[in-house]
């Protein structure tokens, strides 16, 4: 979670829908995500649209495409185009039987689009936060930036009460200057697929650090939550006028915050994006959630957002590839949270990228290798979404059973479980009065699978095994893929509390 002094990027806030929803529509426009630069969706049916006098005739043109459109009587006009194959560059030309010059953009390039999302550390850009919040190997990474297949568009930070209809921000090409800047997960997942895939690739971040996930939930998708609190408190927002308070006051409830208030930056930020036709999301955020009123509904909310950007973007079956929490010193409830991130791969096309091993003993929430947290997330993009034979998915738990003073774990995509130094720390396990003590574990494989047995003093009938709960953790578990094992409880309402 990010302090507020490195939010600092001009916070934006929308006045009303007008403002940004319906521009004058004297000449044909088009919104800035449609600008030079740009990457359109292989694969696909190409969404080209903007606004126009409600009289005008609309003409697009693409790549030898050419279709007319007709504005509503809100001045709003869509074109479908066929499908096209990775490629380019190539010229997007909008012209209108009332407008006098035609609406160009240049050198448009075919392949698949990623938005990046999340708070700090997917909006933690590849120049790094401060000196003691860097990123890896930056000042290499930086002037290797040149990525031609490459586009990058950044969002600034932008809170609205009302869904917004156009964010002011334009792709540009990726260079040092430009990577410098940007997300460096967004970035080397980016660099990753363009160079496996061998098509041109197109990453949108739209991340804000010290945001609590309900904030980027549409007013309508906060229904799936069924958390009346949340729903309830959007519903006042929603007609709210007035700027949206981005700082914190002194005995203040945090939730009425602009980075906790529901829907701000999905109108913001999200909703301008949803017309525009993507392969997937990263997802990189939890840590403004680990909080006592938080946590415990962070698994509701995280599921309720999925399905709200798949409806949003009427994508059915869109990717979401996310990342797990990792370590970090002194922290409460970051077992929780991990934890109801692994819960969340009951939805479909869900992936997760676990990085307890990449964390901080500090207190500080920001790891510097961003580059294995992008791997593994290209490794579940190249698997899950490309259909790569590769696997991608860490140890993940799945049940358990009692024998005499030990408990039993079973996992799956645990083959060949093993720990860099031989020992096997890091698991508890607890009776039904759910007391977690540290356990004696090992290793030991039945028939096919592999399990974890663990027994402990004091504990003469154990019903409860977990790992990695506290915040920081310091034994990983890996699997033949080089996967570190994820945080896992087997109670089925976890304990909250942890260090």
């Amino acid at each position: 979670m990010c302090a507020l002094k490195y939010l600092s990027r001009g916070s934006v806030i929308a006045a009303s829908f007008l403002a940004t929803a319906l521009p004058a529509h004297a000449e044909v426009q088009l919104p800035h995500v449609l600008s030079d630069h740009a990457v359109l969706q292989r694969g696909e049916p190409i969404r080209i649209w903007g606004w126009a006098d409600k009289e005008e005739k609309v003409t697009v043109s693409f790549h030898g495409q050419s279709i007319q459109a007709q504005p509503d009587l809100r001045g709003v006009w869509v074109a479908w185009l066929q499908s096209e194959q990775a490629g380019g560059p190539y010229t997007l030309t909008v012209t209108g039987t009332k407008t006098a010059q035609p609406v160009v953009r240049t050198d448009i390039l075919v392949g698949d689009v990623w938005v990046a999302s999340g708070q700090s550390n997917m909006e933690m850009p590849l120049k790094g936060f401060a000196a003691d919040m860097p990123i890896k190997d930056s000042e290499k990474e930086i002037a290797a930036a040149n990525q031609p297949q490459l586009r990058l568009l950044r969002e600034d930070q932008h809170a609205s009460f009302v869904v917004s209809g156009d964010i002011p921000e334009q792709w540009t090409l990726c260079t040092p200057d430009t990577a410098a800047e940007f997300s460096a997960l967004g970035y080397f997942f980016g660099r990753e697929i363009s160079k496996a895939e061998h098509v041109p690739v197109g990453i949108i971040e739209a991340a804000v650090g010290g945001t609590a996930v309900q904030s980027w939930i549409s007013l309508t998708g906060s229904t799936y939550s069924s958390l009346p609190n949340v729903m309830s408190y959007a519903a006042k927002v929603a007609v709210r006028s007035g700027p949206v308070d981005m700082a914190p006051e002194p005995n203040r409830n945090h939730a009425l915050h602009a980075d906790f208030t529901p829907s701000t930056l999905y109108n913001g930020m999200i909703a301008p994006l949803t017309m525009y036709t993507v392969k997937g999301v990263l997802w990189y955020q939890g840590e403004a959630d680990a909080a006592d009123m938080l946590a415990p509904t962070y698994q509701q909310r995280l599921e309720a957002l999925i399905r709200d950007w798949r409806s949003q973007w009427q994508q059915p079956n869109l990717p979401f590839l996310y990342v797990q929490l990792s370590s970090v010193g002194n922290r409460n409830y970051w077992g929780v949270i991990r934890n109801a991130q692994r819960e969340a791969l009951e939805l479909r096309n869900t992936a997760m990228a676990v990085s307890l091993d990449i964390g901080r003993i500090d207190d500080n929430a920001h790891p510097a290798d961003k580059q294995t947290v992008a791997a593994r997330l290209s490794k579940a993009a190249l698997g899950m979404v490309y259909g790569e034979k590769v696997e991608y998915t860490s140890p993940l738990f799945e049940t358990t059973t009692t024998e005499g003073d030990s408990i039993r774990a079973w996992f799956s995509h645990a083959d060949h479980l093993h720990s860099t130094d031989g020992s096997v720390k890091g698991f508890e396990i607890a009776g039904a009065d759910h007391k977690f003590v540290a356990a004696t574990t090992t290793i030991e494989q039945v028939g096919q699978r592999t399990t974890i047995v663990a027994r402990a003093p004091g504990v003469a009938s154990p019903k409860y095994i977990r790992y990695g709960w506290k915040s920081y953790v310091d034994s990983y578990l890996y699997n033949s893929s080089s996967l570190p094992m994820s945080t896992f409880t087997s109670e089925t309402e976890p304990s909250v509390t942890s260090r």
